[in-house]
């Protein structure tokens, strides 16, 4: 990879640019809860070549929505459901629209 690809890669919201201690430190939280919501299945970060965690920025902002959660008092498990059904849900509603604006309109009776 040369530099070029790399700071191209800076835009790239899947790219796995964070150490778990920079995660960690980032979203306000422990290592440890990053470990959880990774043993929940919440989050698969991707593993360096030493085998460190490496996480994106789609990564983080998972996480972070299950912290609030668990921040609320939701034990961690429910709050990794929710995150993902709320995910669900929004990629549902997303291909609605955009099935709403591709599909052809029916004819009126005029």
């Amino acid at each position: 990879m040369t530099p070029d690809d790399s700071f191209g890669r800076l835009d790239d919201d899947d790219y796995p640019a964070y150490t778990m201690g920079r995660a960690a430190a980032m979203l306000g939280t422990t290592q440890g809860f990053l470990r959880a919501v990774g043993e929940a299945r919440l989050i698969t970060p991707l593993r360096s070549e030493g085998g460190h965690r490496r996480y994106s920025r789609y990564q983080l902002r998972i996480a972070a929505r299950a912290r609030e959660l668990v921040d609320q008092g939701t034990p961690i498990e429910a709050a990794c459901r929710i995150v993902v059904l709320e995910d669900q849900l929004e990629e549902a509603r997303r291909i609605n629209a955009e099935y709403r604006r591709t599909a052809p309109q029916p004819a009126t009776g005029d």
